[in-house]
Parts: structure tokens; sequence; C-alpha cells
């Protein structure tokens, strides 16, 4: 049985009172557009890039449960081309009135639809582009993929007022319709794109490399094409079914978007931009309602490329602040994407006309067993106590170019929070001539590479251990200082420094220290008198490759620390900025945090990134195994004891062949 969201709840509530934090449904994002294009402000060439939510401000609480009349916002941005200006617009849903209008001069916007899928025609239609093909001994274009990456930074002549809204598409080869394009990069062949008048600009050819021969197909329909044959010639015989069943159905429950499970409740939000938002995570304890978080979403992310050549050396792409992840998202599939009992949310973003459109799917919810929770065997009496552990899995996977994205938050019902980032896809490859060895990559099949590439994704944590008053202290473990206390050379204590305010505020973490980070609630104590805290644990540290001097350090500062902490704007959202698009100047996090304001007992928000370092090898050719990276957050004396203590013990089963 699957609780697939026929009518899901962006839909089903058509009509009915909505809960402020909502995402809009497709009727609020067409309304919103229609009184954009029904105003003063409309022109025949502005377009909608997205519309959202306008979130309401916080109320004191922490929670709209009981709050009457919070008007119901969409939040627009829509670019002019002719003008070559980006507007920002707020709109009031329920007065269908516009009440602001703000024209945002020197930016450029993201990717608008049609972006992404109306390059492909006329690159493959441009005389410059068919005569660099034919070099490389290509006369059916027909087959040739044209992936439309984002501009990036060149230099001058990328920024506002010397250029138009521009990508640099990349072309690839398939063999065969619906083959693996990626097996045949076009090296050295670079396109640059006029996104505002749809025509290419430039063509850049840096000489032909020899298109590679050997396929890299991994689908089943391929799998015995003899010219093209992958890795392996049949399935696996001895894989048997797993089969999860739940015969009492779920232990959450949902009512719109609001999920309920075990002591667990959340608010879950999709947009555009971020995609999977999740909103004010409260627990119960002992019957009283405990705030934890009251916003966590992706801010950014950003994939800088470590090649010096010139069809590799400006990858940086900023896959949500460029593209859009909302935008990116999968419908998810039940057996393949997702295994058990499921719930889906659907998605629903708008086109560049302010048309709906739904994602089927988008968001999956599920429960899974996660081992032992905790176990102790009394030896002397031979009792024995266990409890298994449980999670909530709410996750999204989104499809940029060639790579897909899994982003899974989990709950567990010892009250710790995980975000973990799934990376698998098709590697992004380069061809290399017959007895060369690249210098700044990995073979992963003959004649091509992969380029040594990262991967940042920036989250940011509106937190409310125990309610809006909150201080951040970096903990390290350390030898005893003392000598004459630390006779034996073995005693060591942890040292809390206090993150006072946002000039302190970007923070590394330290191995030799085993370094993590603590919220806490200074006006709430524990049983010890100590405050109620949650920690944040690092997760798969790696090294910052992104060298000062290259266009993409200032526009992705973000990566250049673990942790930032800020005070609480409602207004800064995202880690890089609002629009990096061909912008070369530091935004976002370093601005947010020049005015150095106070964090201790106040609304802090943690923004942490977590970074993958990919040298790539030929296991992950022709589709990559799942990378993992991620973070957890734990209670730290939040409780008096373990909030597992309550789990009921699982009753006796044997395998079926005992």
């Amino acid at each position: 049985m699957t609780m697939d969201s026929t009518l899901a709840p962006t839909e089903s509530t058509e009509g009915a009172t909505r809960y402020p934090l909502d995402p809009l449904t497709g009727a609020e994002i067409e309304a919103a557009a229609a009184v954009i294009t029904e105003s003063d402000y409309a022109t025949a060439t502005l377009k909608f890039v997205m519309i959202q939510l306008a979130e309401p401000a916080k109320t004191a609480t922490l929670t709209f449960r009981g709050v009457a009349d919070v008007p119901r916002r969409a939040f627009v941005t829509a670019y002019d081309a002719a003008a070559k200006l980006i507007y920002e617009a707020v709109v009031d849903l329920d007065a269908r009135v516009i009440d602001s209008w703000t024209p945002i001069p020197g930016r450029f916007p993201s990717y608008l639809v049609e972006h992404m899928t109306g390059v492909e025609e006329k690159v493959r239609e441009d005389p410059r582009w068919q005569e660099a093909m034919r070099k490389r001994g290509v006369t059916d274009f027909s087959l040739a993929m044209i992936d439309p990456w984002p501009a990036g930074y060149y230099g001058a002549q990328d920024h506002y007022d010397n250029s138009a809204l521009i990508c640099r598409p990349l072309t690839f080869m398939r063999a065969a319709p619906s083959e693996n394009g990626y097996a045949r990069p076009v090296e050295g062949l670079i396109v640059t794109f006029d996104l505002d008048a749809m025509a290419v600009v430039d063509v850049e050819d840096h000489g032909a490399v020899p298109l590679p021969t050997k396929g890299g197909n991994y689908a089943e329909k391929f799998m015995f094409d003899a010219d093209n044959r992958p890795a392996f010639t049949q399935f696996r015989d001895d894989v048997k079914p797993i089969e999860i069943t739940q015969p009492d159905g779920p232990s959450f429950t949902v009512d719109g978007w609001n999920v309920t499970w075990q002591k667990w409740s959340l608010r879950v939000g999709f947009n555009p931009r971020e995609g999977l938002v999740l909103h004010e995570l409260t627990y119960t304890d002992r019957g009283t309602v405990r705030p934890v978080m009251y916003r966590a979403a992706l801010s950014e992310m950003v994939v800088p490329y470590g090649d010096s050549s010139p069809t590799h050396w400006n990858k940086n792409v900023f896959d949500m602040g460029e593209v859009g992840m909302g935008f990116s998202a999968n419908p998810l599939t039940l057996g393949c994407d997702c295994l058990g009992e499921i719930f889906y949310f659907d998605g629903t973003v708008n086109d560049s006309s302010g048309n709906a459109v739904t994602i089927p799917n988008a968001i999956c919810m599920h429960e899974e067993d996660y081992g032992i929770s905790w176990k102790h065997t009394d030896f002397r009496t031979d009792e024995v106590e266990v409890r298994r552990s449980r999670r909530l899995v709410i996750s999204m996977i989104c499809t940029v170019g060639n790579y897909e994205y899994g982003f899974f938050w989990y709950l567990y019902n010892d009250a710790s929070i995980e975000m973990e980032v799934k990376l698998t896809g098709v590697l992004t490859t380069g061809a290399i001539a017959d007895g060369e060895t690249p210098r700044w990559g990995k073979m992963v099949a003959p004649g091509m590479y992969g380029p040594n590439h990262q991967h940042f994704f920036n989250f940011r944590m509106d937190m409310s251990v125990d309610g809006p008053g909150n201080s951040v202290y970096e903990v390290d473990s350390i030898p005893e200082p003392d000598p004459e206390l630390n006779p034996h050379h073995n005693a060591w204590i942890t040292r809390d420094t206090l993150v006072a305010s946002e000039a302190e505020g970007a923070r590394d973490w330290e191995h030799s220290t085993g370094r993590y980070w603590k919220v806490v609630n200074p006006s709430k104590l524990n049983e010890f008198g100590a405050p109620v805290a949650y920690k944040l644990m690092p997760k798969d540290i790696v090294p910052v490759m992104v060298q000062e001097g290259s266009v993409i350090y200032d526009r992705a500062r973000f990566v250049q620390h673990n942790l930032w902490v800020t005070r609480y704007e409602p207004n800064e959202l995202y880690a890089a900025g609002d629009y990096m698009y061909q912008c070369a100047e530091a935004q976002g996090l370093p601005q947010y945090v020049a005015d150095d304001a106070p964090l201790e007992d106040t609304d802090v928000v943690l923004w942490y990134t977590v970074g993958a370092h990919h040298v790539v090898c030929p296991e992950d050719w022709p589709v990559m195994p799942c990378h993992y990276t991620g973070f957890k957050l734990k209670p730290v004396g939040f409780f008096d004891g373990n909030p597992a203590l309550d789990l009921p013990p699982s009753p006796p089963a044997a395998c079926h062949h005992h």
C-alpha cells in the first residue's frame, strides 16, 4: 500500500483556509502572475523567473497556530530582457494588489524555464558550430546534446554593463537516440549564447580532439548492444526481493503540509529556488512542545572545477541560485526512488508566462528502520533490553544537467536531526588525445577523463532551541591545561568559546580538538543548571581547493568556512546572495556579517557548508554510485536523560527459514 498524493496537499485544500507557511497553490501562482500582467508594470517582454510564497514575519511564539488574519502574499521575481532589468514584486493574493514593485539594477536573473530547452535547437542551427563539428567528423547534428551551462565569469566582458544575459553551452555527441551522450564530449568547443535574444554570439574552437569511441551506456535497453556494451552482460540473478510492509500503516500523520511523527511536529514547504523546506520543527517532551528549529533549507550550492583547460576552467555552477532546485526536482517513483509506505507531496512551480506547473511526487516521505537505538545485556542475569531506532525520511532528488542530487532530511526518535546529500548521475567529461595523460583529472574510459572538481552545499538553519533567544559556542576538546591536575598526562577537558558577534561568526572545523558547535538557550536550564542545547556535528570535512585570485573565489566566498553564524534577518536567505549570475563580487554571507551584529542570546542562524571532494575513478563511470555527505544535529543537555528510553520493545520475530 502507498499513499500516493494524486490529490496532493498543494491542490487538495484549494479554497480552504491555508496555513501561512503553506506553499503557493497553482491557483495562487497564476493569480499573482495575473495581477502583475494586468498592471501598469507589465510589458510585452516581461517574463516570470520565480513565483513563491512571501513568508510572513515570525511571531513571538514561533508558530502561526491560533494567529488569525495572516495575509497570503506571493514574492515574484520577473525579468524584462528588453530593459535588461530584474524586478521584485510582492503581491497581496487576498486583495489582488501589488504591495511593492522594486527594480534590481546591476544583476542578472537565474534561468528562465525555456532557457534549459531552447538553447540546444538554436546552437545546432549555427553555421560556426556546424563547421567546428565537421572538423571533428560529425555530420549528423541531430544526435548532438548541447548543455546550456551557466556563463560563470570570464572577466569584465561578462559584467552587467557590458553583457547580455548569456550562457556557455558545451556539446556532447550521442551515437544513437537516447544513448549516453556524455560518453563523447566535444572537447575545446565553447559557445557563447545570448539568452536575451536566444541567439549564438560567438563560437570558440580551441582545436579538435578525437571523440571517444567507447559507449558509456547503463540503461537496460542498451545492455546487449554489441557495439556499445557497458561493463556487464546480464543482470545479477541472485538479488532476492525485499518487501517493506507496515500492516497498520505508517506512524506519521499528514494534515495538508503539517506532519506529526511520534514526538516530532513540522511543516513541509516547497519553492522553485530552494525546493524542499522544513518549518516549525518541534519535539514534545513529557507533554511540553519544545521548538528546535524554525526553518531549514539548502541556501546555495556550487561546483568548482579544478581543470585549467579551455573547456573546463570556468565551470563553477551555482545549481540552486543559477537554475533552481525546485525547478529541477524529479517526479519520484515508488519502488525505485522511494521504498515502503510512502506519502508524496507534489511541488508546484511557474513557467515564464506565469502558468503553474505541477511536479508530481516531488517530495517523498516515509519511515525507515535504522538498526539498534540502544541495548544492554546484564551478563549476571542474562536480562536483555534492546530498542530499535527509526527515522522519518523527507527527501527530494534534483537533476541539473548531468548530475543528480538527493537531499534527505532525517528525524530520529532520539530527537536527533540529520541532513544527508546523495550525489549520483553522470560525470561531466572531457576528451583527450590518444597517449596523453590528463593533468587535472583521471581517466574513466579510453580517450576520456573526468576533471577534478568539488561540490559544496550550504544549509541555512534558523535555530530556535527551546525558544527564540539562543547563543552559539564552539567546543574544543583539549588536554588538561593545569599540569598539577594532570599528573598522569591523560586528562582532557572541553573548552567552550562564545561566538559573540558576526565578526567572529565565520568558523572552521579543527580535527585535532574534535571541534563541534552547540546552540544553547541561556534562559532554559536543565536539571544540572546548564543551558539546554543542540550540537552541530560535522561529517566528512573536505579541503577547499578554491584559490584566492580565481574567478570563483569571491563569487562563492561561503565555501571558505565550514560554519557561519549570523543574527536573523528575514531577507538574508542565500549564502552567495540573491543574484550571483554573471556577477564577480562577494555577496551573501560576507555582506551579512559586515555589520558585526551581536549574537549572544538572540535569534541566531547557522549556515553550514558540507563538501564532496571528487577525484574521479573508472568506478564512477558510466553512472556514478551514490556519494554521501552531510551533518547531524544532536541534543546535548536538552533533555534530562535518553529521550528514546520510552521506545516500546519490538516483538520477537524469527526469519522465515528458522
